[in-house]
């Protein structure tokens, strides 16, 4: 979630522009053994199914990202495969 406005919490400079959006500045995520706060020998995802037997529901992933005009720059620091290439924001209903 990127929240924009007055609020608590982090928040986005927004363009008001929803068929085309930009937000400032860049959104970074991150999960797992990416977190900031995450200690050596700390569970994460990488071994969620080795711990409890099931696969994770998650990964341990980082994406960055700036969104500029409706359309994704994902940062040459992801790890996913849309690293380092521009997409179209996808349409999604309100």
């Amino acid at each position: 979630m990127v929240r924009v406005g007055e609020g608590d919490g982090p928040r986005w400079g927004y363009n008001e522009n929803p068929g085309a959006p930009t937000f400032t500045p860049s959104i970074l995520l991150r999960s797992g053994h990416y977190v900031s706060t995450h200690q050596p020998g700390d569970p994460c995802w990488c071994d969620y199914e080795k711990r409890l037997g099931k696969p994770a529901p998650f990964a341990c992933t980082v994406c960055h990202s700036f969104v500029t005009d409706g359309r994704i720059q994902f940062l040459a620091d992801c790890t996913h495969a849309l690293a380092g290439q521009t997409v179209d924001l996808p349409d999604w209903e309100s």
